[in-house]
């Protein structure tokens, strides 16, 4: 088997031990060998002044499409990602029962994006996972099978509470899932069709998953305004359920909320004292992204997306719509309300008639054309099916800091791929590096490793790796700490970060002294126990 010996470097395990001086021996897909090593390989790094660390987790990750179509997922390997959790908020690629494919496809387009290249003839997580693959994929896969997609084959994408037959049937879904290897279940309160559920569909899944000891991940139903609710609310899922709890991109949302944060704490800690498992991942921005579709109320959605493209062709949903906008509605996030139309701007979209609105906020979208601001983002919407990505600001750096070091927290991008993206896409994990721990010395690099790596391992129950340990997989990362930054920036993301020279997945090189190699070196790695 090949061996390639990284030679001179200073290791961070992951452990969150101190750094040591090391070598390091990879033989085939494995770690063999730490320490002062004098033996022949066939390829030798010389990692003098350089950090060596394992590779990074990404545990919120939307390359769920992409890893189909552009297996590689460059982006995520250029910031030493060497694994991704999908599946994410409640909606994803699997299950998908053929009579939904194409409703699903647009519902899905605004996160995750479409091809017309795919067969979307896979039906469920086990083929899903197979046909990855077969494929192939740069960094390794997990899957968490999403709340969403259980729902729709249970019950279609109906805005109403599930009927006792209907939960006994996602409950059999979501046992399925489990079986073919799924991560745990994921669930998105402010998305289609997840936001319909009451909290007793979501107990009753979760007791499926606490079967088989796999997390919750959710996108809770506010995080904002009635974000305390919301927290005690996903705290009694867990308490009747008997899950683990992972809060997706954990924060609060709108300078009118930023006093909730003292409370927010206050909740951990009573999860804390009360011994329920509490984690969160966490993106180090102060801006966030998702689908525009969001800012729409949850009623326009029901029946799926060609039905809310005929309500926004209505004058009178039209008007019910900016009503709720501008007065709000009990329980729903009002990204308006608390990012303003300013403070969001489009990403992406899917036709070339309105790429031009891309990089710019809904105010100079509405100036753009000509229109009422409520009119321009509609008419946006419904051209492009709801196909239509966007950022949006929240928060401060110090927020960003008061999560990011409690001991719940890992790292995470939640970026989204296409268009003009959040610059998370290219830069979460080295921003840490950069800002956070050098620049603003908000904790140690060996914290920041440990949650980058082996405190998102045990929490997915992922074996063998995330640590520096002999026996363990080869997924490695080395950079400069002096140097590494990213580089991506809201007015132009698209940039690769500084200092990360090398990613090794399964013990093939990918990313070789800041060039890549296209090999497929990642695995589909399914839970089994």
């Amino acid at each position: 088997m090949k061996k390639i010996l990284i030679k001179n470097g200073t290791l961070i395990d992951g452990s969150r031990e101190k750094r040591y001086d090391a070598d390091l021996l990879i033989e085939g897909d494995k770690i063999v060998k730490i320490g002062e090593i004098n033996e022949e390989a066939d390829r030798v790094i010389d990692a003098t002044g350089k950090i060596v660390a394992p590779g990074f987790i990404d545990t919120h990750s939307h390359s769920d499409l992409k890893v189909l179509v552009e297996p590689f997922i460059e982006p995520k390997l250029r910031q030493g990602i060497t694994t991704e959790v999908l599946g994410q908020d409640g909606i994803s690629m699997a299950p998908l029962p053929k009579e939904y494919v194409s409703s699903w496809r647009k519902n899905l387009a605004g996160l995750d994006g479409d091809s017309d290249e795919l067969s979307w003839d896979w039906e469920n997580t086990d083929n899903y996972l197979n046909l990855i693959a077969k494929t192939g994929t740069g960094p390794n896969q997990l899957y968490l099978v999403p709340h969403g997609n259980i729902r729709m084959e249970a019950m279609g994408l109906e805005a109403r509470p599930a009927t006792k037959e209907e939960l006994a049937k996602m409950r059999d879904i979501t046992r399925r899932e489990m079986e073919a290897g799924a991560a745990g279940l994921s669930t998105g309160l402010i998305y289609i069709p997840c936001a319909y559920s009451l909290t007793e569909e979501l107990i009753e899944i979760c007791k499926v998953a606490a079967e088989f000891d796999r997390p919750l991940v959710i996108h809770q139903r506010s995080e904002a305004d009635t974000m305390i609710e919301s927290m005690e609310e996903v705290i009694t899922i867990a308490k009747e359920s008997g899950v683990k709890i992972h809060f997706s991109h954990f924060k609060i949302c709108g300078k009118n909320n930023w006093h909730l944060i003292k409370d927010i704490i206050a909740l951990l800690d009573r999860c804390k004292a009360e011994g329920i498992e509490i984690s969160y991942d966490q993106y180090p921005y102060v801006a966030g992204s998702t689908m525009l579709g969001v800012i729409i109320p949850p009623w326009a959605h029901a029946g799926g997306t060609d039905k809310l493209v005929e309500r926004l062709g209505n004058p009178a949903d039209r008007e019910r719509m900016k009503h709720d906008i501008i007065n709000g509605i009990p329980g729903w996030d009002n990204f308006i309300d608390f990012a303003g139309f300013e403070g969001i701007y489009v990403t992406s979209v899917k036709t070339k008639a309105n790429e031009d609105c891309i990089g710019k906020n809904l105010l100079e979208i509405a100036e753009l054309r000509g229109k009422d601001k409520f009119d321009a983002v509609f008419d946006l919407l419904r051209e492009e099916e709801n196909a239509v990505g966007m950022y949006d600001y929240y928060g401060k750096d110090e927020h960003v800091v008061t999560f990011m070091t409690r001991e719940e927290s890992n790292i995470c991008t939640d970026g989204l791929l296409a268009g003009k993206p959040h610059p998370r896409v290219y830069g979460s994990f080295p921003r840490v590096i950069g800002k956070f721990v050098r620049e603003m010395k908000a904790m140690p690099l060996e914290e920041a490793i440990y949650k980058m790596t082996h405190k998102p391992a045990k929490t997915f129950k992922i074996d063998n790796r995330g640590l520096l340990k002999e026996g363990y997989f080869a997924d490695v990362v080395i950079f400069d700490e002096n140097t590494t930054i990213d580089k991506g920036t809201f007015i132009d993301p698209i940039q690769d970060p500084e200092g990360i020279s090398h990613v090794i997945v399964n013990g093939e090189v990918l990313i070789d002294n800041y060039e890549k190699r296209e090999i497929l070196a990642g695995k589909v790695i399914r839970i089994t126990k």
